[in-house]
């Protein structure tokens, strides 16, 4: 059964008619609040619906508009949380046991920017615990399932997030990616999702996952919305020691420029001769590169050779610095605590109760490959894989100005189906790591579907601090559906 709406307005159309008085604020957040109460059982995109909270903050919204006052760009736009980004006063549970019930003293600073551009927050959503998986089942409070059908996972682990904008839940959401967890799901529920260059949006106040691959980008409905929530985010945060200085990026006046003597470079090496490549993943990638020559961009075939060791130096690098962001959950401080007689107990204890199957799995990879005697062979070496994927990256771009892949490997697979293989599982983000690991932006174009009629998702990648080109490139594909 599929729950996906035909008749639902954009962010953008939402906020312009808002500020205009043509709808009110109340009104839209309702038609979404009856959505989602009337499917949210059936996906289970939230792990908690603001409903009251959104209600006075639309309201608030209406009284200025009527009194003259200027709103911001997002006036009256229901937006969703993933619910590993704080939210002052609101549970942020990270999916997690060991942080359930526990109410930050503060927001993230993306929640900040985006309640300042007058959004209206209608809940926190669902994820695999800790941003750790590829399909929202490794959550403490169960999985999401894809409205395009019930039975299908909706990708994560920003699977809630995804979930929300593809049901008509919200008009847009906010997610984090540290391998993919924004792209992959995007792909397998049909919405546009991006990944921003490393630092161009504030992480203070994401729980950190592993802290230099970790990125807050959004889920939206068209490629116009990802670019306005791109712009209201980015730029420069002083509580953010990596965050790149200067204004954000301009990029709604980039998206009817067109493609006109571009070089779109398709990736050699995520064009097929991956385990698990769906050929008709591939074929929609050159269908999507075939549009964009036909609107006056130049194809050429470019090769990023480490990009194939990805996936290695990913479940070393990521698991190691999970391993000492997750330290800081041991029941002392916040969060779950479960009493035994001993400090040391304690902590066992809590954490054995706290954290799931996954998260202790790459706690314990984490863990060995920074112990002595391994630190050199695994991570070291890790980290040396990540310089040469940079490097490959930089060369491809000496001969093209943006690149295409697949986002994943295939379409929205079964609930269950992977979950007894950690190593099938951790495929599903093989096209998606290498964008981390250099730090360069990359979002998710919907760009038709299989023959499953389910939803295939087109990756569009930038070199660092090139998303204007990289929006351009992504508009002229999803002109090309129309």
């Amino acid at each position: 059964m599929s729950l996906i709406p035909d008749d639902l307005s954009t962010a953008l159309e939402i906020a312009g008619a808002v500020r205009r008085g043509e709808r009110s604020a109340r009104d839209v957040l309702d038609q979404h609040l009856e959505r989602i109460e009337a499917h949210e059982g059936d996906v289970h995109a939230f792990n908690v619906v603001l409903a009251d909270r959104a209600r006075a903050t639309a309201d608030r919204i209406d009284e200025r508009i009527a009194a003259g006052e200027e709103t911001g760009p997002l006036a009256g736009v229901p937006i969703a949380l993933k619910d590993n980004l704080c939210t002052r006063g609101i549970a942020t549970t990270c999916s997690s046991k060991i942080l359930e019930g526990w109410q930050p003293p503060y927001d993230a600073t993306v929640v900040t920017r985006l309640s300042a551009a007058d959004a209206v927050i209608v809940g926190k959503t669902n994820l695999d615990e800790f941003a750790m998986g590829s399909s929202t089942e490794n959550s403490a409070f169960g999985p999401t399932r894809n409205p395009h059908d019930l039975t299908r996972v909706p990708g994560g682990s920003s699977g809630g997030s995804a979930a929300a904008v593809a049901a008509g839940f919200a008009a847009a959401s906010i997610g984090s990616d540290t391998g993919g967890s924004i792209r992959q799901p995007a792909a397998l529920c049909g919405v546009v999702g991006v990944k921003p260059t490393y630092g161009a949006v504030s992480r203070y106040g994401l729980l950190a996952f592993a802290s230099s691959l970790d990125q807050i980008g959004p889920f939206t409905r068209d490629v116009a919305d990802a670019a306005l929530l791109h712009e209201v985010m980015a730029g420069h945060d002083p509580l953010d020691s990596t965050s790149i200085p200067g204004a954000a990026l301009s990029l709604l006046d980039q998206l009817e420029r067109g493609v006109e003597g571009l070089r779109v470079g398709l990736i050699a090496e995520l064009m097929g001769g991956i385990e698990g490549m769906s050929a008709e993943v591939v074929d929609r990638t050159r269908a999507a590169a075939d549009a964009l020559a036909a609107a006056g961009a130049e194809i050429v075939e470019v090769s990023v050779p480490a990009t194939i060791y990805g996936l290695s130096a990913y479940y070393l690098i990521a698991p190691a610095e999970a391993s000492s962001n997750l330290s800081r959950y041991d029941g002392v401080r916040y969060g779950l605590r479960v009493d035994a007689p001993s400090l040391t107990e304690m902590n066992i204890a809590t954490r054995t109760a706290g954290f799931g199957d996954e998260v202790k799995r790459r706690i314990m990879l984490g863990t060995y490959a920074l112990s002595a005697g391994y630190h050199d062979a695994y991570y070291g070496k890790a980290q040396r894989v990540r310089t040469l994927i940079a490097r490959d990256f930089d060369r491809a771009y000496t001969e093209a100005d943006v690149l295409l892949s697949p986002t994943s490997p295939c379409t929205a697979f079964a609930l269950g189906e992977r979950t007894a293989d950690p190593m099938t599982m951790y495929v599903n983000d093989i096209c998606t790591i290498p964008s981390n690991l250099a730090g360069h932006p990359a979002m998710s174009v919907p760009y038709g579907v299989g023959a499953d009629g389910l939803p295939i998702g087109v990756q569009v990648l930038a070199p660092a601090m090139g998303e204007q080109v990289m929006f351009r490139a992504a508009a002229a594909i999803e002109r090309s559906r129309r």
